[in-house]
């Protein structure tokens, strides 16, 4: 079973890239925009019938929240236009598809975990034009499973954690805003996540059961606690963290104030258990310092 993975240099391409020799039942074609430009649907026409995959996981976006906001053609060409030419080649070859999808296509005016069917509010370029992307697959007539996530971290690229570790050996106080409230998520749970999915589809007669699902670690937080808890987790940064509100803090693009995601369904669909997003995020600190330590 062939799987075509594309952003394959982003962090969650890397997580799945880390852990795919865990799935022999699958044959993976990681690509890029060195490999496939997703923005040129010639090639990606001709890319799936060559390749003949039993699915594609896009892991590629436009994810420059702030810069969306100048950049809207860009973003509009990454987050839509791309996702329909991946859309147009599963419909050609039969290829199932996985997107990746975002918690910002939430306004954020709940005080509850968001369900897949609330409402969708987009209050940036961004979310705009993720949620474009969305409907262009919910459109088609193709097997697809869209997985909306919030605030993914890593080991690998540019990320919230890792800058916030630069900045606290860098400064003696931050300010962080503490009154948006979601989940920090862990590309390498969701990386597993998503080869689960696909192997149970396998193993399960095929069972591959589309539709939208929500995904993140378990937990809520806000970016203040997030970042306290980066650093008492991490140690040895003596950067005072102060508790800001948003308005204090204006940026191009409008952020969710509150984008807790249910994940009900996705853990009944699949019999999936979710770590705690404390828990995920000490994995990803120790794994920072092994590699530092290499």
């Amino acid at each position: 079973m062939k799987i075509i993975v594309t952003g394959s240099k982003g962090q969650l391409g890397r997580s799945i890239q880390e852990i795919s020799s865990q799935y022999p039942d699958f044959s993976f074609v990681f690509t890029d925009i060195e490999e496939l430009d997703i923005c040129d649907s010639v090639q990606v026409a001709k890319f799936l019938v060559d390749e003949k995959p039993f699915a594609v996981v896009n892991c590629a976006a436009y994810t420059a929240v702030d810069k969306a906001e100048k950049e809207k053609n860009l973003a509009e060409k990454i987050n839509h236009e791309a996702v329909v030419n991946l859309v147009n080649g599963c419909k050609e070859t039969g290829a199932k598809l996985i997107h990746i999808s975002t918690d910002y296509l939430f306004d954020g005016n709940k005080s509850t975990p968001y369900h897949e069917k609330d409402i969708v509010r987009p209050q940036s370029v961004y979310g705009i034009t993720k949620l474009e992307g969305e409907t262009a697959i919910l459109r088609a007539e193709i097997k697809s499973i869209i997985i909306r996530t919030s605030w993914l971290y890593s080991s690998f690229g540019n990320n919230y954690v890792k800058t916030m570790l630069r900045l606290g050996h860098e400064r003696d106080q931050l300010g962080i805003v503490c009154d948006q409230v979601g989940t920090p998520t862990y590309a390498g749970d969701l990386a597993k996540v998503i080869l689960d999915i696909l192997r149970i589809s396998v193993k399960e007669n095929n069972q591959f059961v589309p539709g939208i699902y929500h995904y993140s670690n378990e937990g809520v937080a806000s970016w203040y606690d997030f970042t306290k808890a980066i650093f008492e987790i991490h140690g040895g940064i003596t950067c005072r963290v102060k508790p800001i509100d948003t308005a204090s803090y204006p940026t191009p693009a409008s952020r969710p104030a509150y984008s807790v995601l249910n994940k009900s369904k996705i853990k009944t669909t699949f019999a999936l258990e979710i770590p705690y997003w404390r828990d995920s995020l000490k994995l990803c600190l120790s794994k920072l310092q092994e590699d530092a330590n290499k």
